[in-house]
């Protein structure tokens, strides 16, 4: 009888303690379910918040890009038709062509420190000859050859300016990403070259008419 009670103890003691290790198996394993699920939870928002961030710098440069592009279009189209208008004879607001000036100055300043290097050599040299061609329409009422004066500026502004708004434009979109060209980087280099070569001689010749006071033959 004794041994009897002893097993249906035991027994009692197997069962209870098979009972507590499925609990216990049970709130452990739920307990790992519940942390992976967590961490992949983070996880996934951790890639939703970079993604985010991401979309909203992508964004912004695209507007800083836009504006630098926009900028920089009516600047050269201002001294242009500022340019024609001389040409004929028609009085000139000074102050268009000084407003997209200041426009294209201060997106250009914003700019400076968001720009990456490829994108701010030809922003900075585009800056330089919008700054040269400035110069050139400021000189025109006073020139002694109005002539070659004129024809020198239209040249100017339809020829190098505006081959140098469209190599910033076609650099911002590409890299933006927009319209990625093949070999873009030797192109990129070439028209800048030449085109700086174009601003530095137009720079020179302007310095030797101003110490002469009188345009050359």
């Amino acid at each position: 009888m004794d041994e009897l009670g002893d097993l249906v103890d035991v027994t009692t003691l197997a069962v209870a303690l098979i009972g507590v290790g499925g609990t216990l198996g049970g709130t452990l394993g739920g307990a790992v379910l519940s942390q992976r699920v967590t961490r992949e939870q983070n996880q996934r928002a951790d890639r939703e918040r970079e993604e985010d961030r991401h979309d909203r710098a992508q964004e912004a440069r695209r507007d800083l890009y836009a504006r630098l592009n926009t900028t920089a279009r009516a600047y050269r189209v201002a001294a242009r038709d500022s340019v024609r208008a001389a040409e004929r004879g028609e009085s000139i607001d000074p102050a268009v062509l000084d407003t997209a000036k200041d426009a294209w100055l201060e997106q250009y300043s914003s700019a400076q420190m968001a720009l990456p290097k490829d994108v701010h050599e030809v922003a900075s040299t585009l800056n330089r000859a919008l700054g040269v061609g400035y110069s050139v329409v400021k000189q025109l009422p006073s020139s002694p050859d109005p002539d070659g004066s004129y024809n020198r500026a239209k040249a100017w502004f339809s020829g190098p300016m505006s081959d140098w708004v469209y190599l910033l434009r076609v650099i911002l979109r590409h890299d933006l990403g927009v319209e990625v060209q093949p070999d873009f980087e030797r192109t990129r280099t070439q028209m800048l070259a030449a085109l700086d070569g174009e601003r530095r001689s137009l720079e020179r010749l302007l310095a030797s008419e101003q110490a002469r006071g009188t345009p050359p033959a």
